[in-house]
């Protein structure tokens, strides 16, 4: 009896000692997955790099057109007629007040000459009442002696001219047009919650299809009341200028175009993972080629969700190393959230129906 008692207790001991050794195994196997889980993320947080970009923001207002002459004369005739001269051509160089184009004005230099013989009689018979009458007169006749004249009302270039010596023209007939393209101008729509923005003399940068590069203009003023157009639409019609006309961009050509509210503002932007914190203080660790880190203490702003601005410590280009990942921040994906959402719900609802007696949720 004595010898089997002490059969059972050693059974005991060992069953114990094998027991304990088993427990020891888990917690050591456990114990390895944390540490290599660890290793791992370390490792992995230390594989991820972000570069610090320069991003230019403009604060501007986008505009579309076409642009306009400074100036711009129809040719036309002011009277019906005969052609009898034709001093220019189509791309011709003109000053204000010379003649393009002469209509036969045989009749009306005849009648010109004929009251100025009867103005000289009635100087000598000294009727000065009837010569003021006259020169009143003779005032009617140079008019339409200068209307058989086609001039230019302005210096310009002749874009257009249709016209030869013996042509019979009509009242209103049109035959050219004379520009002036010192300067062009355009009219553009500015949508009315864009009008407060606006001030005379802000810089504007024109883009050409028919020309390679950019054309800066300034805006030279919109007027104090909007306009709807057929789309229903409130905005103003600013008038906006060109100065410097590069060869090669006529009157009626399309552009697209911004108008510059404030100077453009270069920042340097970089992922938030890539700032840590110490003491109140941010930093980043700049990666060498040659794999070393740097320390450096940076000032930043927030720049939208995921990205900070850097205001001092960097110049841009440089390789930072992450100092956190999106989830240790913070950050977590839409779909990790339904995830872990519906799972804490399930959990919830399986402790219910196990009652108060039954396990409580994980």
């Amino acid at each position: 009896m004595k010898i089997q008692l002490l059969k059972k207790i050693k059974l005991s001991k060992k069953q114990k000692i094998i027991a304990g050794s088993v427990i020891a195994l888990v917690l050591l196997i456990v114990i390895l997955k944390i540490a290599r889980t660890a290793v791992e993320k370390s490792s992995a947080s230390s594989q991820t790099t972000y570069v610090v970009r320069k991003e230019t923001y403009e604060n501007v207002i986008e505009i579309a057109g076409t642009v306009d002459a400074a100036k711009e004369q129809t040719l036309e005739s002011l009277n019906d007629g005969t052609v009898v001269g034709v001093y220019k051509k189509e791309g011709d160089a003109v000053k204000k007040g010379d003649l393009i184009v002469q209509l036969d004005d045989t009749e009306q230099q005849y009648n010109l000459a004929n009251l100025d013989y009867e103005i000289s009689v009635a100087k000598q018979n000294q009727t000065a009442g009837k010569i003021k009458l006259m020169e009143t007169q003779r005032l009617s006749l140079v008019s339409k002696v200068s209307d058989r004249k086609i001039v230019a009302t302005f210096d310009g270039i002749i874009a257009e001219l249709d016209v030869d010596p013996g042509d019979y023209l009509e009242a209103k007939d049109e035959i050219g047009t004379l520009v002036n393209t010192s300067y062009l101008t355009a009219d553009v729509e500015v949508a009315e919650t864009d009008v407060s923005k606006l001030q005379a003399g802000q810089k504007v940068e024109f883009t050409f299809p028919a020309y390679d590069g950019t054309v800066e203009g300034y805006l030279v003023s919109y007027p104090a009341i909007g306009e709807v157009t057929s789309r229903g639409a409130t905005v103003v019609n600013a008038k906006v200028r060109i100065d410097d006309v590069p060869e090669g961009i006529l009157p009626n050509f399309s552009f697209t175009g911004k108008i510059q509210i404030t100077e453009p503002e270069t920042k340097l932007v970089v992922e938030r993972y890539a700032i840590g914190h110490e003491k109140g203080t941010a930093f980043v660790e700049i990666l060498g080629r040659d794999g070393k880190t740097t320390k450096v203490e940076v000032e930043v702003q927030p720049y939208g969700t995921d990205y900070v601005n850097i205001i001092s410590g960097l110049e841009g280009g440089e390789m930072l190393k992450a100092q956190s990942s999106a989830s240790k921040s913070g950050r977590m994906s839409v779909t990790k959230k339904g995830e872990k959402a519906q799972k804490n719900k399930n959990n919830q609802q399986q402790g219910g129906m196990m009652g108060a007696g039954g396990p409580p949720p994980f």
